[in-house]
């Protein structure tokens, strides 16, 4: 694959941004971090590949790779091409909902030999640098919600040791109408960071278009200019509820001046009005937070009419979107490579996965209650989670046919076959089970035997088993040998019982057991 290229996972979050939720190329290049020349690309690239929103199924990532690059078809010739009417566009882009890519596509159906889109943004950037205008913030309704951690953070006391400690302020804030939301965290580690979200999605009773956090470990897995991703836990909250993550430009607080002045009135109004209280709990500390947060929204403001609940419910909710039916489950991201023994070690636990996967990566994806494998995007395997370390969940179908019908084999079935053979071989084969820590460590040997009765007569095998027994030498080898030399057939002696010599050297067969 080029260097240029994304993941297929990227890729598959462009086109779930722009065509299941309908963010501008902008706004998914500022959440994806990269170009939103690069989005306009792939999209471009599907569209001529005849997809569309959701994707098959049973796409994985190896067929939607093939898709959007197929192989190189010759350049167009270029020629005289027509120039668009930047004054006309760049007042068309200031109309609620109208992108740049909408007004291309009006373009090139007027001019089919006209500019790609790629160039098309390249003149229009060069129109509007020329312009003497300046570009201010504005949050549409319903669309954005500010999420961040304050710096400082509620003490709460141990009622045992009296040890003070001081827990983070989770705060989100809506865009259009600065309604407020704030929690007492016990620390800023992914699974507080997640369920806070949840939590704050309930207290809404709704939910924004786009997400805006910080630049933060916990919202973006690993920065990288050309193919960044997403924290895989925060992106898979962000497909459960439909929302659209836009993460904060590093070091560009103007980014999220809401939620950064969010903290500060929270700071101010909730943590201050709570400095001679003393708390024992995060719950005792949080009531307490709820109480004053339903203080502040419905204080009125200073130089508008109305307070930040009144706005919210007549402008932010009724365009927000609703809540799914059930909320999301925190879940856990790892990848695992797929042993010999077609298993993968998770949280010190091992889970069966089909065979033909040995020696591949796998991504894992682990609740609460199941633990889920997918390969290339699909989910080859599911269990339910256990928490017993060095123990082995495993489904049948996973392992190789030859392993599946070994394991129909069991001590019970192996005696009932010897026992058509005769009552001697029956015992010996007994004894070779019961000789071994596990029995199925004797189910070869036992099949060994079998097979000897088909080579030398079941006579014969009843013979050798029974002279085993008198020497009571009770194993494949033994028998073998007495039927490859014939004592079977020679008369069956008498055999002495010798005494049993008990000397501090001689250690007998337990010792090597």
């Amino acid at each position: 694959m080029a260097n240029w290229r994304l993941s297929m996972r990227n890729i598959r979050e462009i086109l779930r941004l722009r065509w299941e939720i309908g963010l501008r190329p902008r706004q998914i290049g500022r959440s994806c971090n990269i170009s939103h020349n690069t989005v306009a690309k792939y999209e471009l690239r599907a569209r001529l590949a005849g997809l569309s929103w959701p994707l098959p199924e049973e796409l994985d990532d190896g067929q939607l790779e093939a898709l959007l690059f197929p192989p190189p078809s010759p350049l167009p010739i270029k020629g005289s091409r027509p120039v668009p009417d930047w004054e006309w566009i760049h007042k068309e882009l200031r109309r609620p909902k109208v992108t740049l890519q909408l007004l291309w596509y009006e373009y090139k159906e007027q001019h089919p030999d006209g500019y790609q889109y790629s160039q098309f943004c390249d003149l229009f950037r060069r129109y509007a640098g020329k312009l003497d205008y300046c570009l201010r913030q504005e949050h549409r309704a319903g669309e954005k919600l500010f999420v961040d951690f304050s710096g400082q953070g509620i003490p709460v006391t141990d009622p045992e040791t009296g040890e003070i400690t001081y827990h983070t302020l989770f705060v989100a804030v809506w865009g259009a109408s600065n309604y407020t939301y704030v929690e007492a965290c016990l620390s800023e580690e992914l699974p507080h960071w997640i369920k806070a979200h949840v939590r704050a999605f309930e207290y809404y009773g709704c939910l924004p278009h786009i997400l805006v956090p910080d630049n933060t470990r916990t919202a973006v897995h690993k920065a990288c200019r050309y193919e960044p991703e997403l924290n895989p836990t925060y992106l898979e909250m962000a497909r459960h509820y439909g929302l659209a993550v836009i993460p904060a430009r590093s070091a560009k607080p103007k980014d999220k001046a809401k939620v950064e002045t969010g903290v500060l009135i929270a700071e101010r109004w909730i943590l201050a009005a709570l400095r001679n209280h003393t708390f024992f709990s995060l719950a005792e500390a949080n009531q307490a937070i709820r109480a004053l947060l339903a203080r502040l929204n419905q204080k009125p403001f200073k130089k508008l009419p109305g307070s930040r609940e009144e706005l919210f419910l007549t402008l932010d909710q009724p365009a927000a979107k609703p809540l799914p039916v059930s909320p999301y489950e925190y879940s856990d991201w790892a990848k695992a490579r797929v042993n010999i023994d077609y298993h993968i070690e998770v949280k010190g636990h091992y889970y069966s996965v089909p065979y033909n996967l040995i020696h591949e990566q796998v991504d894992v994806r682990l609740t609460s209650t199941t633990v889920e494998v997918l390969f290339k995007n699909r989910r080859v395997a599911s269990h339910p989670r256990s928490y017993s370390k060095g123990k082995f969940t495993t489904v049948p179908e996973h392992r190789p046919p030859a392993h599946q019908k070994y394991l129909e084999w069991t001590p019970e079935r192996i005696l009932s076959w010897t026992q058509t053979i005769g009552p001697q071989t029956a015992q010996v084969a007994q004894e070779i089970l019961k000789s071994k820590p596990h029995p199925e460590q004797g189910f070869r040997a036992c099949l060994g035997l079998i097979r000897l009765g088909d080579r030398y007569s079941k006579e014969r095998l009843e013979a050798a088993c029974l002279r085993a027994s008198q020497i009571k030498s009770f194993s494949y080898k033994s028998i073998k040998s007495i039927l490859k030399t014939g004592l079977d057939q020679q008369p069956l002696a008498g055999v002495p019982d010798l005494p049993v010599l008990i000397h501090p050297h001689i250690r007998g067969k337990e010792y090597y057991q």
